[in-house]
């Protein structure tokens, strides 16, 4: 039975199940949505929106454990920090494979020991999801030759860091040119700034670590969209790469990048139509 475990039910979630329905194979078996109590009616929408061109069967549950119980072959993670820490072990520890949208959780190192140590005690695999950025081959591979220097630039229009910390730092809505408002580690941008610098988390964890990683944050009217540079300089190589990114049309502050490459994750693991 091929059954695909979503946590999470927002914007990154719909435009994942967009982008796979009627790109199966086949439909799924089932399909199992984990929402908060609270979320339940709107995880309900979701799935039953997608859900007759996705799967034979969908539910939304509302605790880990109905999640597991419903022994999922993978869980898909788009919902935030606060769901790895609170699903993220649980799942691991049952043996399903977790796919990670929300990388910068893993900041985070007594979380993230919590994850490996489930994860190697109970068979789980888990995959952190390139999401929003590219290049993650090149610096992985760099690395092992010697990195000296890995750089990550986020440049998004001002209105994308409204309701961030950025608004104590910049006056967002009388910015004329391109503003930094944050340099510093990638552990700091990451737990200052859960919902826009989860790529900042997965270029230190393919690269130099969370300390090492410099990021600069920028309030930016020039651009419409997301841009992410990273730079970095080694042994083997050194590689500039440059991505620029369509916001979500339902939330500035996420690239819908993210909402198709997790759709990605799924179509490898379930199959896709003409491939």
């Amino acid at each position: 039975m091929s059954t695909l475990g979503l946590v999470g039910y927002g914007t990154v979630a719909g435009l994942a199940l967009e982008a796979v329905a009627g790109r199966l194979e086949r439909p799924l078996d089932r399909l199992v949505c984990c929402a908060r109590a609270a979320g339940a009616d709107r995880a309900r929408g979701l799935v039953e929106r997608h859900g007759v061109r996705l799967a034979r069967e969908w539910v939304v549950v509302t605790t880990t454990e109905d999640l597991i119980a419903a022994r999922p072959d993978v869980v898909v993670e788009a919902a935030g920090h606060e769901a790895i820490a609170l699903t993220g072990e649980a799942v691991l520890a049952a043996g399903i494979e977790l796919v990670v949208s929300s990388v910068g959780a893993l900041a985070d190192d007594v979380l993230r020991h919590r994850l490996e140590t489930a994860a190697r005690s109970g068979g789980g695999r888990l995959t952190l999801l390139p999401g929003a950025i590219g290049g993650l081959d090149i610096l992985a591979a760099a690395k092992l030759s010697g990195l000296t220097e890995v750089t990550y630039v986020s440049r998004k229009p001002p209105a994308a860091w409204v309701g961030t910390p950025a608004e104590a730092r910049v006056a967002l809505a009388s910015v004329a040119a391109p503003t930094p408002f944050y340099e510093g580690s990638a552990r700091q941008a990451a737990r200052d700034f859960p919902k826009n610098a989860n790529v900042a988390a997965t270029v230190a964890l393919a690269g130099l670590g969370f300390e090492a990683t410099r990021v600069r944050l920028v309030a930016d009217p020039t651009v419409s969209g997301n841009v992410h540079e990273i730079a970095f300089r080694s042994a083997a190589a050194d590689v500039t790469i440059r991505i620029e990114g369509r916001p979500s049309p339902d939330n500035p502050k996420t690239s819908a990048t993210t909402g198709w490459s997790l759709a990605r994750a799924i179509l490898d693991r379930f199959g896709q139509e003409g491939l």
